[in-house]
């Protein structure tokens, strides 16, 4: 009788897939008690999933002390407010390191995008360095200064635009490079010709263009409000991409 328990049992562990049974004992009769799930406690995945938290624990700790001083700066949160007359919508969409401003000047939309502050460190590589001297090569003794890269768009409704990519100090914006674009047909802006070098064009035709885009509403008057507005959203983009960092990590 308790051989053909057995086999019974031997039967019905077959029939249950992967979970394995055993039997704890058979009565005096040949009955058997109960049966009970034998689970492995050598599960891979479990311990692979406690080795991947282990290993990713020091960079972790790493990444949420950055956060911690991230969070500690006083321009991480801080709110520039517009200046009264200040004539562009302001387009910032978080996880961009570009902000948009837009306006319509009698008839011609006015396009300007602000790339992040280019700060003042005291280390630069050679190529900052000659570009900085070469803004500055009329006043050597000048200090270097922090600056904002800017990229006008001059467009009507219909035909070419105009482009100017510019760079914004505190006293004064300074027209590096300009040339004409072809919106209706891209293809064209592979064979146009481009023009010379801004910087040596006569010297009344380079301040009639300044006072062409200052007329626009691109003066040195907004300067100040732009450094500080992209000075505060560098802190906020790099708390981002550390909470992002963080996330992918955990996860």
């Amino acid at each position: 009788m308790a051989s053909l328990v057995r086999r019974a049992a031997s039967r019905l562990v077959g029939s249950c897939g992967k979970s394995r049974f055993s039997v704890n004992s058979l009565g005096a009769h040949g009955r058997m008690r109960y049966l009970t799930p034998s689970i492995s406690r050598n599960n891979p995945f479990s311990t692979s999933a406690r080795k991947k938290a282990s290993s990713n624990d020091p960079l972790l700790r790493v990444i949420e002390t950055e956060i911690g001083f991230a969070e500690q700066a006083d321009d991480y949160d801080r709110v520039e407010e517009t200046p009264n007359g200040f004539p562009f919508k302001m387009e910032d969409k978080p996880g961009s390191k570009v902000v948009t401003l837009t306006r319509d000047y009698q008839g011609e939309s006015v396009v300007v995008e602000v790339h992040m502050t280019n700060l003042v460190t005291g280390e630069k590589g050679d190529d900052e360095e000659s570009e900085e001297e070469e803004e500055h090569e009329d006043k050597p003794d000048k200090p270097k200064q922090s600056n904002v890269p800017l990229l006008v768009t001059l467009s009507k409704k219909t035909g070419p635009s105009l482009e100017f990519r510019c760079t914004a100090f505190p006293d004064k914006i300074v027209i590096k490079d300009m040339w004409v674009t072809f919106p209706d047909d891209p293809s064209k802006d592979e064979l146009a010709y481009e023009g010379p070098s801004f910087r040596v064009l006569d010297e009344k035709l380079r301040k009639a263009f300044h006072r062409y885009i200052e007329i626009r509403g691109i003066t040195p008057g907004m300067i100040n409000f732009l450094h500080e507005y992209m000075i505060n959203k560098d802190s906020k983009e790099h708390l981002l991409w550390l909470k992002t960092l963080k996330n992918f990590v955990k996860s």
